[in-house]
């Protein structure tokens, strides 16, 4: 085995074990750090699968992707990598779901169904939505700005913002909080001052 050297990825330090972990490592290390959280994984898969099939499905899945990152660079902690695979596995579900295959369609043109693109008022209004929000966000301090940004643009939980920011859990919950009545304030006291003239 080569030398291990310790390698800082945000919330996960990936130990390196030469070019790789041996097999011998990742399955040491599997039974020891992985299979502890079964229960919790399997609970957290329930809350959002819609059978006991898909479960086992995706806990499945979960668990080859954690082994074969493993076999690269075992993680450290190992939690946080394991219910970040999880939750990218059930979104990319979801989306799948969401698909429909062309080839399940022979002919578009039979379904008659109507075309669901906005028309130009609707983009028209959805652009001033969009202008008034990004101008009430700037109104935020920057604390609250970036903790309301994090938690409900890039979908981050408290925990990972805490972690992030190099602030308790506590201190970010306040600051979303804060930030989230502060603006509804903004938006809703400033309207007519936002959306321009009418």
């Amino acid at each position: 085995m080569g030398d291990t050297s310790d390698i800082d990825c945000g919330e996960t330090t990936l130990r390196r074990a030469g070019e790789g972990a041996s097999t011998a490592e990742v399955k040491a290390w599997f039974v020891r750090e992985v299979l502890p959280l079964e229960a919790t994984l399997v609970q957290f898969l329930r809350k959002a699968s819609r059978s006991a099939a898909d479960v086992e499905d995706l806990r499945q899945e979960v668990y080859m992707r954690m082994f074969e990152t493993a076999r690269k660079e075992i993680p450290e902690p190992t939690k946080p990598l394991l219910f970040r695979i999880a939750r990218h596995l059930l979104i990319d579900r979801a989306r799948r779901e969401q698909i429909v295959s062309i080839e399940a369609v022979e002919n578009l043109e039979a379904l008659n169904l109507a075309i669901d693109e906005p028309g130009p008022d609707r983009t028209v209004i959805a652009r001033e939505e969009l202008r008034r929000m990004q101008a009430a966000l700037d109104k935020l301090p920057r604390r609250y700005r970036i903790a309301v940004v994090m938690r409900k643009v890039e979908g981050l939980t408290t925990r990972e913002i805490a972690q992030r920011l190099g602030i308790a859990e506590k201190t970010v919950e306040k600051h979303l909080t804060e930030g989230v009545r502060a603006l509804a304030n903004i938006l809703y006291r400033d309207r007519p001052e936002l959306g321009g003239a009418s």
